[in-house]
C-alpha cells in the first residue's frame, strides 16, 4: 500500500457558484466527469451517494463510488471514495474540494490523501488524472 496527499489548482473565469453547481447536478456533472456512456446516479447531499461506472482509456472498466461527507454552497465538498478496476479495488481517498473566489471567477483547491492498493494505481496517475478531469470542469464551465 502506498500512501499520499496531492493538491491540484485549477483557475476558472466562472462564479464560484457555477462552479459548485457543476459537481452538484447530475447531468452537469455527467458532462465532464468521465464520458458520456458511464452509468451515473448521484445523491449530492452529505450522507448522498455517487456512482460512476465506465470504461477507462485504456478499455478497462472502472467504478467510482463516492459517499459526501460535508457540503457547503458554494465553498467547499468534502468527500470519500473507492475506485475500482473491474472487481479489484484499486484505492480509497478522502477529497476535498475547496472553491475561492478568485476576483470574478474561481481558484478549485483539490486535496486528496489517498490509500493506493497493491500497485494498481499510483499517486502521480492520479494526481495527472484529477488534473484532467479539472480541466474538462473548466471547460464545461466556461461553454454555459
Amino acid at each position: 500500500m502506498e500512501h499520499a496527499i496531492f493538491v491540484v489548482e485549477r483557475r476558472y473565469g466562472a462564479a464560484p457558484g457555477r462552479v459548485f453547481g457543476a459537481w452538484a447536478d447530475r447531468e452537469a456533472k455527467a458532462h465532464w466527469f468521465g464520458s458520456p456512456e458511464d452509468r451515473v446516479e448521484l445523491d449530492f447531499r452529505v450522507g448522498g451517494q455517487e456512482l460512476h461506472e465506465g470504461i477507462d482509456p485504456r478499455g478497462n472498466p472502472y467504478t467510482f463510488r463516492a459517499t459526501y461527507q460535508d457540503i457547503v454552497e458554494p465553498e467547499r465538498i468534502v468527500y470519500t471514495y473507492e475506485m475500482l478496476l473491474g472487481q479489484t479495488r484499486i484505492s480509497v481517498s478522502v477529497a476535498t474540494v475547496e472553491l475561492r473566489p478568485d476576483g470574478a471567477g474561481t481558484l478549485l483547491v483539490y486535496t486528496e490523501q489517498g490509500a493506493f492498493l497493491d500497485g494498481h494505481d499510483t499517486p502521480g496517475q492520479r494526481q495527472h488524472g484529477m488534473g484532467s478531469l479539472f480541466d474538462a470542469l473548466g471547460r464545461a464551465v466556461a461553454i454555459g
